[in-house]
């Protein structure tokens, strides 16, 4: 017993310093870079930083490029950039009451990991849909504003589209597109794993709701990061490692705000973290949070509590994140937990039956 305790810390004081291989171009943390930065840098030019943060966030689409013919990546990018707007529009059309919020949120969730499913969607899978839908449904109800926002998310998505059409055309002439094996669909498991991140992306807003925090999206963020996991063990992994970076991160976005900002340099910060995390995550995930959490921070709060209440706003932001991971972490264990996984998708079969048996009668 002993012995397999000392084994499995081993492995992850292992995996915790383990850099991993990888495929990516370095042009896709550029491209990333870009999409992010220069809606922001626009915004800040035209004195409305805020539209330029919506509209960058817009821009992260370009992480769901995929390999392919130029045709498939605009097909592939085209219908993300249309399920952010949805993402926003949706949980801003709901957003006047929390408890009406917190729900949609959950259906939404569902909805969008289950599309993932059928579509085979690759990492970043539904995080960012999840995650545009859980800042959405925090923001103030304004049914007026809510075209013009829309709109900015759909500006971000449309400058990615133009910037990765002309970046496909290069990349597909110097490496060739190969056809990729089809994947067979577990819908019986895709419906059971949809239901429990859709109820707890639910529960982790309504949390934050019930605790009545500042800016409760971070804990379905959080959650939803964690429960990306592909594995028990990598959900496990992945809490512990978000929150020891995240601690770290808002060690480093402390460290950052003590030379006084101004929109300026934030908005270069954002451009350069931007880079470092697209480089880093794909190696190792620990290290990525630790620049993902300075740059989520100046992102959420650059016109707010950023310059007033920089510290109060730093412990804050780690409870929210520690919180919504430990959420996370005990809706991963639900997830993968074999038995109830495989009752589940066992009931779901046997409900269908019963209803195929009472149409034939």
């Amino acid at each position: 017993m002993n012995g397999t305790i000392q084994k499995a810390i081993g492995r992850e004081i292992k995996a915790l310093f383990e850099l991993k291989k990888t495929e990516r171009l370095w042009h896709i943390p550029v491209l990333a870079s870009l999409c992010v930065g220069i809606p922001l840098l626009a915004g800040l030019y035209f004195n409305k930083l805020n539209y330029g943060i919506l509209a960058c966030t817009g821009g992260l689409v370009i992480l769901y490029l995929p390999s392919g013919t130029v045709a498939s990546r605009m097909i592939t990018l085209i219908s993300c950039s249309f399920g952010f707007m949805v993402s926003l529009a949706i949980s801003l059309c709901f957003s006047f009451n929390p408890i009406v919020s917190s729900i949609v949120l959950g259906l939404f969730a569902f909805g969008v990991h289950w599309i993932k499913h059928y579509f085979h969607m690759k990492p970043p899978g539904s995080f960012f849909f999840i995650m545009i839908a859980s800042i959405g449904s925090c923001m103030k109800f304004d049914l007026e504003a809510i075209p013009t926002r829309v709109g900015l998310i759909g500006m971000g998505t449309m400058f990615a589209c133009i910037l990765a059409f002309f970046y496909s055309l290069y990349i597909t002439r110097i490496y060739p597109p190969k056809e990729e094996a089809s994947v067979t669909p577990k819908k019986y498991m895709d419906v059971v794993e949809s239901v429990i991140v859709g109820g707890f992306m639910a529960l982790s807003l309504l949390v934050g709701h019930l605790f009545k925090l500042d800016f409760p999206y971070w804990l379905p963020i959080s959650c939803a990061a964690v429960m990306q996991g592909i594995t028990l063990q990598h959900v496990w992994q992945r809490s512990f490692q978000r929150i020891l970076g995240t601690f770290i991160g808002l060690g480093l976005a402390w460290l950052f705000l003590q030379f006084h900002l101004t929109p300026l340099h934030i908005c270069i910060a954002i451009l350069a973290l931007q880079f470092i995390i697209e480089v880093l995550v794909v190696r190792h995930y620990a290290l990525a949070v630790v620049f993902i959490t300075p740059m989520t921070i100046f992102l959420a709060e650059a016109s707010g509590a950023l310059v007033r209440h920089p510290n109060e706003l730093i412990v804050l932001r780690f409870w929210d994140i520690t919180l919504g991971s430990l959420i996370g972490a005990l809706g991963g264990w639900i997830l993968y937990h074999e038995q109830l996984y495989y009752h589940a998708s066992r009931q779901i079969r046997r409900t269908k039956y019963i209803f195929s048996r009472k149409k034939k009668k």
